[in-house]
């Protein structure tokens, strides 16, 4: 974790200048319309995107120390250090289908404000992910 830590910082600094840059830039610009002074809008977005870097990489930072010391942070590590059980994945369920066309009668229900097509996605996505997460956990049916 101490990597992506650091890739973390890198990006703070980068967004911290940028962010200065932008306001700078925004400050100066006259192009005859009536705003004057900084834009507010992107310098606001730079800025908590800043602010979201440091606090990953803080994170990273201080889990770092509290964990053991992974297979990328050793200096002479190999491909094979870090192979291993990634986690249980089920590759032929339909469940994450089915939640993602409910997220998407969702958002064009709330595009179009229909809230008969908004409850009706809300209530397919709580089953779906009810029953992605009990894909495994249910017993199997008799017959």
């Amino acid at each position: 974790m101490r990597q992506t830590a650091k890739l973390m910082y890198g990006l703070t600094l980068f967004l911290a200048v940028m962010a200065g840059v932008y306001f700078f830039a925004t400050a100066q610009l006259n192009d005859g319309s009536n705003q004057q002074g900084a834009e507010w809008a992107g310098g606001t977005g730079l800025v908590l995107a800043t602010l979201l870097t440091l606090f990953l990489g803080v994170y990273f930072h201080l889990s770092n120390a509290k964990a053991d010391i992974e297979p990328k942070d050793w200096e002479e590590a190999e491909i094979e250090d870090g192979a291993g059980v990634l986690g249980f994945f089920a590759a032929s369920s339909g469940w994450p289908f089915i939640m993602a066309v409910s997220i998407v009668m969702m958002a064009y229900g709330i595009s179009f404000w229909l809230i008969w097509l908004i409850i009706m996605g809300a209530v397919m996505l709580v089953w779906s992910s009810i029953m992605l997460n009990l894909q495994f956990g249910l017993p199997p049916e008799k017959e």
